[in-house]
């Protein structure tokens, strides 16, 4: 089983910028294949989880089109670590984000980091 542990949350102003982590753990020896895919979700309250952006083991990733290019997702392979980067936060913004991975589904996800943009 894989564990995903995400870290990286906390209060921010708008405008401002968090960059979040997930640490991927598990089986060693499958894990690879088991996080071939890893992203980002976000709930608001009151609202449905929604996609935030995705990542392929090779670099490949898409991303929710009301970004607007301000958030960027990357990994690195070696620590079985995947990162939102999240630039000129606004306060719609805030949401609980999940960390989720699998090979091609999201099998596997994060108990989720809570994320508020307030002045």
């Amino acid at each position: 089983q894989v564990q995903l542990v995400e870290s990286g949350g906390g209060l921010v102003q708008p405008g401002g910028s968090l960059r979040l982590s997930c640490a991927a753990s598990g089986i060693t020896y499958s894990i690879n294949f088991s996080i071939n895919v890893m992203g980002w979700y976000r709930q608001a309250l009151g609202k449905e989880r929604e996609l935030v952006a995705l990542i392929t083991r090779g670099g490949r990733a898409n991303y929710a089109a009301f970004l607007e290019g301000r958030f960027t997702i990357s990994r690195d392979n070696a620590k079985n670590t995947v990162y939102l980067q999240m630039n000129t936060l606004e306060r719609e913004d805030t949401a609980v984000y999940y960390c989720a991975a699998g090979p091609a589904d999201l099998k596997y996800w994060g108990q989720g980091t809570q994320v508020t943009v307030s002045s």
